[in-house]
């Protein structure tokens, strides 16, 4: 058997392993022989189209529970199972770049399939620690707000927590933008539980933005199984650990949205008929999310940095899913409701935003003293804003009244309009280098624009220089 039909099951084996004798929605018990391996992927043949199965349970000596990776409907009991020889694997090629795939590596953009080079298993395997490399310095993006107070870290993970509509996948296609464009990067996206009109928009507005011919989309629609959408996240980073090995290139990991990966493993858990955990959640939780993100790693051939959008259940930071997740990120970037209705975008949250390497060893002296300037700056104005609310800032004492006038204009100066909008907001996008945004900053810090209006310092690049 060749890796084509390991990967597709398109050359059936001489004879099935076994029958279906159950069916329930997305799960199927399957009596076989011999007992296929936990991760196999089995094949059923139905009206001329296949359908393939992945075991996740053994029930006994003869009986296997799977969980099906495409529609059942019309499953009856008795179908022959056949064996697809090995775990699912997608087809593997720099041609990927480009390309909107599903979970098996097929096309979902009318284009042709891919031909594989070769055909590696989505079950892969961390990088051995001799071979591994940590973290090496900060990956700029061109993102005031970013790049100063919560800076992403090359090699690293960094996640987008926030509630529906506060501009989670905004962020997200400006950093696939600057990937492609500061970095000459490539960039893997993994749509996990999309819908489909998402999925639809943000495939036109990546080709828009000129994005798409450095990035490769894989999507696990939301009306698809939970096996695809469980499934959908380890097929993308099959992809990116490929262009890190193959391309040797700056390779940006981006999965969208990995509460609905946590929600699939969640579904297939109650499937599975495993009991619940805390608030519902499965027992495998931390084992799950682990199993995902210790294999996204850098080697010595290349670097692979993960962004990970993460939906946040009723703007509660303590769900068990939003606390697991937090355990394994390098940078958090908090966006908030609150910012967001002020009009101040990217919505980051200064004071409750920040990164694991916020210190002056790895910043540098400058750039650490000015980015915690900013935030005691922000950190005043928030105690304040009430006594201004009710009193006014003219009750409040000269030394206060600076600091409020300097804090607004910051938080106008950490706006931005992104290259992915323009269209829509009819503002061109800005990438400012971030040595330009730590002199802006000083300079607001040090009161050199305390003459300068409000309304100047919003959604723009960098400020004027200050006459001498």
């Amino acid at each position: 058997m060749n890796d084509a039909s390991v990967q597709t099951g398109a050359e059936t084996p001489a004879a099935p392993i076994g029958v279906i004798t159950e069916i329930h929605g997305p799960v199927a018990v399957i009596r076989c022989a011999p007992l296929p391996t936990l991760g196999r992927a089995l094949r059923v043949d139905l009206d001329g189209e296949r359908c393939v199965f992945e075991v996740h349970q053994h029930l006994d000596g003869q009986r296997v529970r799977a969980i099906a990776l495409h529609e059942t409907a019309g499953m009856r009991r008795g179908l022959a199972v056949y064996d697809t020889g090995g775990p699912l694997r997608v087809p593997v090629t720099p041609a990927c770049l480009g390309r909107l795939l599903n979970l098996f590596g097929e096309p979902l953009d009318g284009g042709a399939p891919l031909s594989g080079e070769a055909f590696p298993a989505i079950h892969g395997q961390a990088l051995p620690l001799s071979e591994a490399v940590g973290v090496s310095g900060i990956l700029e993006t061109g993102i005031k707000v970013i790049d100063l107070l919560c800076p992403f870290v090359r090699g690293g993970k960094t996640g987008l927590f926030g509630g529906a509509g506060v501009g989670k996948t905004v962020l997200v296609m400006e950093f696939m933008h600057a990937i492609a464009t500061v970095h000459k990067g490539v960039s893997v996206f993994a749509g996990v539980g999309e819908r489909i009109r998402e999925g639809h928009e943000l495939w036109h507005e990546m080709q828009a933005a000129g994005v798409m011919p450095q990035t490769v989309m894989v999507f696990g629609q939301m009306d698809e199984s939970p096996g695809v959408r469980f499934r959908v996240g380890l097929s993308a980073l099959t992809y990116a650990e490929y262009l890190r090995d193959a391309l040797h290139r700056e390779v940006l990991f981006v999965v969208d949205n990995v509460f609905r990966f946590v929600q699939a493993g969640s579904e297939i858990s109650s499937l599975l008929g495993r009991m619940p955990a805390t608030l519902g959640y499965q027992p495998t939780l931390t084992t799950e999310v682990a199993e995902m993100e210790d294999r996204i790693q850098s080697s010595r051939r290349g670097a692979v940095t993960s962004v990970q959008a993460v939906y946040v259940p009723a703007d509660d930071m303590t769900d068990p899913a939003v606390s697991t997740i937090l355990n394994h990120l390098d940078t958090v970037v908090i966006l908030s409701r609150e910012q967001a209705a002020r009009g101040i975008y990217p919505a980051v949250d200064p004071l409750e935003s920040g990164s694991k390497l916020m210190d002056r060893h790895t910043l540098g002296d400058r750039h650490y003293t000015i980015a915690e300037g900013v935030r005691q700056h922000q950190a005043r104005y928030r105690e304040l804003e009430e006594i201004i609310a009710m009193l006014g800032i003219e009750e409040l004492s000269p030394a206060d009244q600076r600091i409020v006038v300097r804090a607004r204009k910051l938080q106008r100066y950490l706006t931005q309009p992104f290259w992915v909008t323009a269209a829509h907001t009819g503002m061109a996008g800005v990438s400012v280098p971030l040595a330009r945004t730590l002199d802006d900053c000083e300079a607001f810090l040090l009161g050199r624009y305390d003459a300068v209006p409000e309304e100047r310092c919003y959604m723009r690049g960098g400020m004027e220089p200050v006459p001498a």
